[in-house]
């Protein structure tokens, strides 16, 4: 993900769960501040989540909807008699997607609120740079959406994930362009400030080519931008079948308008950063009917435990989820699964309990932790039909 500078405080959200309210909380304090581990972890009383996730800003959708999960799962744990008889406490920040936030909104969590865990964050490039914090203090956390796999492998021990890899994301995708699109050419538009998207593209590019395709072209951009016309301009003298966009949906919806107004015929493929419910048919309109991305969740998946979490999901907050929501809920189950059995205790204990998840039934699919503390789990791949994305195929590992 990008690199922003940080604003000299971080909003912080208080959600204490079995109350309909919400507290905001005092700013921050400072990154440079000690993570180290507490000796002082309470013995008694609530037991403290943290979710650390952009809350405001154009990826706002993330954070709300991964808080959202998670709150769901902390509620429904709460209303079962908590763990080890000790109710359960969710606190979220707002990272504002500044990596600098994001390290702060942490290092409150280990210090001062004293998280026995924390789910967060959705971005890669946050997630890497709260790791220290985590590593520090021993306070494992957990990211929902993290794709890239520098997230664990530079991340340290503490650090696990419930969402597949970049690296599964984008073979399969390559796979799924040349094997089921039988695309032989394909042209690809990448953020060139992010970790994710490129990633997910020198994956996609490199197992594609293995596969006998060609990438035509490689245009980029920088978050922010809104006229795509110069490069997309030169991506259609290529003749794509494709147009790979390992972005956000936020660019996506723009990108492909401006694709078919310059005449751009090529299928639309991206990966899970398009995931947003109903936002990009909305942001893209008509120029988005057909496209495919994977994801980790599709709402019209007829399993019965997707369709009962939906259920709860949208009356308790109104909406549908979409796949932020589900990895959120998933993230802060599995850290609870593992909290259990440590005994309420968190630290080490809780880190080896965490590692050892195995089968864990979750909304996203059966998550099994491998040795790198990535999740072995299937991906999904999903169709836009009049704006809203529709169940295509499953892809398992």
């Amino acid at each position: 993900m990008r690199l922003r500078h940080a604003l000299p405080s971080v909003l912080a959200v208080l959600a204490l769960v079995g109350t309909s309210g919400c507290e905001k909380k005092q700013a921050a304090p400072a990154a440079s501040q000690s993570a180290a581990p507490s000796s002082a972890q309470p013995t008694a009383g609530p037991l403290v989540i943290g979710t650390v996730g952009a809350l405001t800003g154009p990826e706002a959708h993330y954070g709300g909807e991964s808080q959202n999960g998670a709150q769901l799962a902390v509620e429904e744990v709460n209303a079962a008699g908590g763990v080890q008889g000790r109710q359960l406490v969710l606190r979220s920040y707002d990272s504002q997607s500044r990596p600098e936030e994001a390290v702060n909104a942490m290092t409150r969590l280990v210090t001062q609120d004293r998280a026995i865990f924390v789910v967060g964050e959705n971005q890669s490039s946050l997630s890497l740079a709260m790791a220290p914090a985590a590593a520090q203090g021993q306070v494992p956390m957990i990211a929902p959406s993290s794709t890239n796999p520098r997230v664990t492998t530079e991340g340290g021990p503490y650090v696990f994930r419930v969402c597949f890899t970049d690296t599964f994301q984008g073979e399969l995708l390559a796979r799924f362009a040349r094997e089921t699109l039988k695309a032989e050419r394909v042209a690809v538009l990448v953020d060139q400030k992010s970790d994710y998207a490129l990633g997910l593209a020198k994956v996609f590019g490199t197992r594609f080519g293995a596969l006998g395709g060609k990438i035509v072209a490689e245009e980029t951009y920088s978050k922010g931008d809104t006229d795509f016309r110069s490069q997309l301009t030169r991506a259609k003298a290529e003749r794509p079948e494709v147009l790979f966009i390992p972005g956000y949906y936020s660019d996506v919806g723009p990108m492909a308008r401006q694709a078919r107004e310059l005449g751009m015929k090529a299928k639309l493929l991206g990966g899970d950063g398009w995931d947003s419910g109903e936002r990009l048919g909305q942001l893209g309109g008509s120029a988005v009917e057909g496209a495919l991305y994977s994801t980790h969740f599709a709402a019209d998946n007829p399993g019965g435990r997707v369709q009962d979490f939906i259920a709860k999901y949208k009356a308790r907050f109104g909406h549908v989820p979409d796949a932020l929501g589900a990895l959120g809920y998933d993230a802060a189950r599995v850290g609870i699964d593992a909290l259990r059995r440590s005994g309420g205790v968190g630290g080490p204990a809780l880190r080896e309990q965490i590692a050892r998840t195995r089968d864990f039934d979750g909304i996203t699919g059966r998550i099994t932790l491998g040795p790198d503390r990535d999740a072995v789990k299937p991906a999904i791949i999903v169709k836009l039909h009049d704006g809203k994305p529709v169940f295509a195929a499953e892809v398992s590992p």
